[in-house]
């Protein structure tokens, strides 16, 4: 495993690090994931409270295994549900209970999307609150993770003296929120810079179109394309660790491999990511990372299904997205979740980090796959289904 120096805290940050926002169901499997990354060298871990069961699950593995000594744990307060400053030590405490930990090594204030909602948590003293908690040694590092336009970004980092900052980053969205020059903006005040979403939901691994994965293929056979979007992070020396949610061990180990294997680009290899850039625009048409943050609909709907298979009927072809969409989202399931059940309510896009205008995409998926003549397919499809059954 490569490691960079954390440069605040002196701390050694494995360049890989495990986002646990999706865990796999399983308890076993989720548990070799994390026993593996530890193994392997891994040693900073981002959970969140908003994340179901998320902390209690990474928690219990590490008191289990006794390996709380061997990590950095991240996690974070969830602002959207804090309604005034008293939240604050109810939430945290939770917190520490559920990662069965005295203290938090990196503790971020989740989501901050503007430099307004910033200023609100300031009038509510979260500052004087975050630094009680360091003088009581029960938060160590004091950051941010954030969902906001670039010149909010820079607001907020210059408004406090953080200590780490965690911003959405992969060669696909270069200029999204913070961005480019929000990462540069961070490592030149000398504090670590953590990454999430470095393959976009899994997109930049498994879902490029097939010409995209030719050409990475062509110019460095040996790497994949999960490895090609770790490398274009780990190239920019300001990146301190990249977070990826290995569901799986194998995931995992080829991941563990990549950091393990990485070195400089070169130039013929940095040319080709713009090329793969506007291939990928051409075949997706909704940029969501499948965070989901935008659930539960309060109707049901899977809405980040709705939008992988919305992308797939033109990443790949339309009936692979159109077979997608009715095995798991509007026809074979028990449970319909179809977009044409939208209420309106406007909740999802409240909540999205991405910014979606998620009711309107809702209605483009369903006149792409949701079409009367499909709707019609699908009924006598969903005969036979039952009757066979």
């Amino acid at each position: 495993m490569q490691y960079r120096e954390d440069r605040v805290s002196g701390n050694k940050l494995s360049i890989l690090g495990l986002g646990c926002m999706r865990f796999p169901a399983n308890a076993k499997e989720t548990e070799q994931i994390v026993l593996t990354a530890i193994e392997k060298g891994v040693n900073y871990f981002d959970t969140a409270y908003l994340y179901p069961k998320n902390e209690e699950t990474l928690g219990t593995i590490l008191e289990k295994h006794k390996k709380r000594p061997s990590v950095f744990i991240a996690t974070k307060l969830p602002l959207i549900r804090c309604k005034g400053p008293d939240d604050f030590d109810k939430f945290f405490n939770r917190q520490l209970a559920h990662l069965k930990t005295a203290y938090i090594d990196y503790y971020l204030l989740h989501s901050i999307t503007s430099s307004s909602q910033w200023e609100k948590f300031r009038e509510w003293k979260v500052e004087k609150w975050l630094e009680e908690k360091r003088k009581e040694g029960k938060i160590r590092q004091i950051g941010f993770s954030y969902h906001g336009s670039g010149e909010e970004f820079i607001k907020v980092l210059d408004s406090y003296k953080w200590d780490f900052c965690q911003i959405q980053y992969n060669y696909y969205d270069e200029n999204f929120q913070a961005g480019k020059r929000g990462l540069k903006a961070a490592a030149a005040k000398g504090i670590p810079v953590i990454i999430m979403e470095p393959l976009l939901g899994g997109r930049l691994a498994a879902g490029l179109p097939k010409e995209a994965v030719n050409i990475f293929a062509r110019t460095n056979p040996a790497l994949t394309p999960a490895a090609w979007a770790l490398y274009w992070l780990w190239n920019q020396a300001e990146v301190s660790c990249v977070l990826s949610g290995m569901t799986s061990v194998a995931q995992m180990e080829e991941n563990i491999k990549s950091a393990e294997n990485f070195s400089n680009l070169r130039e013929k290899e940095l040319a080709v990511y713009d090329e793969v850039v506007g291939l990928f625009k051409r075949s997706y048409k909704i940029n969501c990372t499948g965070c989901n943050y935008c659930m539960p609909c309060p109707k049901g709907i899977d809405i980040p299904g709705c939008f992988a298979s919305y992308n797939t009927s033109y990443a790949q072809n339309f009936m692979t997205g159109f077979y997608k969409y009715i095995s798991s989202i509007a026809g074979l399931t028990k449970k319909q979740n179809s977009p044409r059940n939208c209420i309106n309510c406007g909740k999802c896009e409240d909540h999205c980090p991405q910014k979606l205008p998620i009711r309107k995409l809702l209605k483009k998926v369903s006149g792409r796959l949701g079409s009367l003549p499909l709707r019609f397919l699908l009924s006598i499809v969903r005969f036979f289904f039952t009757v066979g059954k």
